[in-house]
């Protein structure tokens, strides 16, 4: 059986002062697509906390991370040797509060606030699209979101 990567994800989010739920999407350093800031565990480092270490990384983002998992996907990532893994990612949900001016990979990525909806259009990992689409009606509402502002 082909091995599996296991990464972890930030999904940024906030809510506009009129309501508007808007997630924070960055683009890979190869090929530009839309993303979410992601990566490899961390070696002594919780999953949520590597995930947040990541959306301070890659977007810049600052705020509360929430511990259980919103949703996961699989993509295949192409490795530096031509080969590509398939990736499984666990997907934590963040609340940001600030966005940095200045962040370590501000020169390599363009980060750009979107609705689920618009987010979910840009990416091309249909199961992320569905995590996505699935934020598009009253997230607030979902356990795993509910919960974690509850704790915010």
């Amino acid at each position: 059986m082909a091995e599996l990567g296991k990464q972890i994800a930030a999904l940024p989010m906030r809510w506009k002062k009129d309501g508007t739920f808007q997630v924070l999407m960055v683009t890979s350093r190869e090929t530009k697509r839309w993303i979410m800031p992601k990566g490899w565990t961390m070696n002594g480092k919780k999953p949520w906390v590597a995930a947040e270490i990541e959306a301070l990384e890659e977007a810049g983002a600052v705020g509360y991370i929430g511990k259980d998992v919103l949703g996961i996907y699989t993509y295949k990532k192409k490795l530096d040797d031509g080969s590509s893994l398939k990736c499984e990612v666990d997907v934590y949900p963040m609340v940001v509060e600030n966005l940095k001016r200045n962040w370590k990979e501000r020169d390599e990525r363009k980060r750009k606030w979107f609705s689920a909806k618009g987010a979910a259009k840009r990416v091309s990992e249909p199961e992320l699209a569905k995590l996505l689409r699935s934020l598009m009606k009253k997230p607030a509402k979902q356990p795993v979101i509910r919960e974690f502002l509850k704790a915010s």
